[in-house]
């Protein structure tokens, strides 16, 4: 058959049409593993209370699973390849649905931090893979469109938790925040062995065992002291875990570049343009968990509102952001990333700056939702064509281990924005407090300097998108699969 007429049949077996099924797999799993990640936070509280525990150790429940998702993303690249991404992604769910279904029947809290690792090391692994199968699934052509159809779960479902968590702590119990895991994970464990494609294994190399060793240590050390960054940069914890996680950091990336074939593929950042993009994916992240964790502090502390009333003036930004996902990956595929991201952020650096004037007696509707609608319409229209403008940067062949790096960065950078704003957060409030004898103005005050913050990151992040270029088009790769098989199952 000619190169031609492979390519048509190709483009024809790989239509969006044929591939809805196996992105639905793929949604599933996504949307369950990331809704978990915000959903336990509004459950502390409540499992104070029921493990007769203190916040402290409950606190473990949230950290734990960082850590291990921290842990599990790096290996995620090399396990796909050699394994197949199909075995290992519906492994990924099992065992973030096995995990749920342990924490559900958790009778000490010891026992639940434990099956929270668990689920951890299943859910870490879910997204860089999810991310790699359906860049290879997609037609090259429509490669934009598909990417923000399987976006819409990222950025949904962090804002659906605490609706969820909210309403199920208040009228049903913190159980079912993990019960209701079991059914979608069996949904999306029997879909996905039914219609995801089987793509070719590589042959990869063996093991690299001290990049085995050395990443998760790495990324979780600099995750776990970055995120005791918020209780004090100068605890022997912070210290400990940022100190063990760079040592392990700059001796990881001496062993990965002197490997052929390493565990994460360092040697993209010797493309200034990937470089540039995964410093704007920063940004961009600091933005958008960054907010996430002020805008429900704020609500909670200064308008004295409950966590299912936090979670419903949430809403708006999730809305936005599943409207204009799908809309971001259609013109991605016109226009490229660059005009969407500088767009974006200047939507998001425009939602910052308002929140920056938000006080106790600031209107819900205007002040509030209107701005986290606007940083949910930034995010949707940038978040997907940055992600796969980075896929498109690096050779094909190495998708799996980019996805795996860049979701290794952002977990560390999710601990960073959180701890970061809370630290500027706490430095307001100490100078704010004397002077202030309303503590709602005190309040009013720090979290608008700490949004002020924020603006000026996203400004950065704006300028630094309109350097972005489009990658350059391997040769044969319009409407070509090369690594995938022409059936399922």
């Amino acid at each position: 058959m000619s190169a031609q007429a492979t390519s048509a049949v190709s483009s024809e077996e790989f239509s969006i049409k044929k591939i809805l099924a196996p992105l639905a797999a793929i949604i599933i799993g996504i949307f369950m593993v990331v809704l978990d990640g915000t959903a336990v936070n509004v459950a502390i509280p409540g499992l104070i209370e029921e493990f007769h525990s203190s916040f402290k150790v409950v606190g473990w429940t949230v950290t734990g699973y960082a850590l291990a998702q921290a842990a599990a993303i790096p290996l995620a690249g090399w396990l796909s390849d050699r394994f197949g991404a199909k075995q290992v992604f519906l492994i990924s769910v099992f065992l973030f649905t096995l995990g749920s279904l342990l924490c559900a029947f958790a009778s000490s809290i010891e026992m639940l931090i434990v099956f929270r690792i668990i689920q951890g090391l299943g859910g870490g692994m879910v997204l860089p893979i999810a991310m790699a199968f359906t860049y290879r699934l997609s037609p090259p052509e429509k490669v934009g469109q598909v990417m923000g159809m399987m976006g819409i779960p990222i950025l949904l479902a962090p804002a659906l938790g605490p609706v969820l968590a909210g309403w199920l702590i208040d009228y049903v119990t913190w159980k079912w925040l993990f019960l209701i895991n079991i059914p979608i994970g069996i949904v999306g464990i029997i879909l996905g062995i039914r219609t995801l494609p089987r793509i070719e294994r590589k042959a990869v190399a063996a093991l690299d065992r001290l990049g085995f060793i050395l990443a998760p240590i790495a990324f979780a050390g600099l995750s776990y002291g970055v995120s005791e960054g918020s209780n004090g940069w100068g605890s022997a914890k912070t210290i400990t875990g940022i100190v063990v996680g760079a040592v392990a950091l700059i001796l990881f990336v001496i062993a990965e570049l002197s490997r052929q074939e390493p565990l994460l593929e360092l040697r993209v950042f010797r493309s200034s343009d990937f470089t540039r993009g995964i410093i704007v994916q920063w940004i961009s992240q600091i933005a958008l968990f960054g907010t996430m964790f002020l805008v429900p502090v704020f609500l909670q502390n200064a308008h004295g509102k409950s966590a299912f009333e936090t979670g419903l003036i949430m809403l708006p930004q999730a809305i936005a952001a599943a409207v204009f996902m799908p809309i971001g990956g259609k013109l991605f595929d016109k226009i490229g990333a660059r005009p969407l991201v500088f767009i974006g952020l200047l939507l998001v650096t425009l939602a910052a700056f308002i929140l920056s004037h938000v006080n106790a007696e600031s209107s819900t509707t205007t002040m509030i939702m209107g701005p986290l609608a606007l940083l949910g319409a930034g995010m949707g229209l940038s978040m997907m064509p940055l992600n796969t403008h980075l896929m498109q940067a690096a050779p094909r062949d190495l998708v799996s281990r980019v996805t795996s790096l860049t979701n290794a960065a952002q977990q560390v950078m999710t601990s960073f924005a959180v701890a970061g704003l809370s630290t500027i957060l706490a430095k307001r409030m100490t100078l704010y407090s004397p002077t202030h004898k309303n503590p709602l103005d005190a309040w009013s005050l720090s979290f608008g300097d700490t949004f002020l913050v924020l603006t000026f990151i996203a400004v950065f992040g704006a300028v630094l998108g309109l350097m972005l270029r489009k990658p350059a088009k391997v040769e044969g790769e319009e409407g070509s699969q090369p690594e995938m098989m022409m059936h399922v199952g």
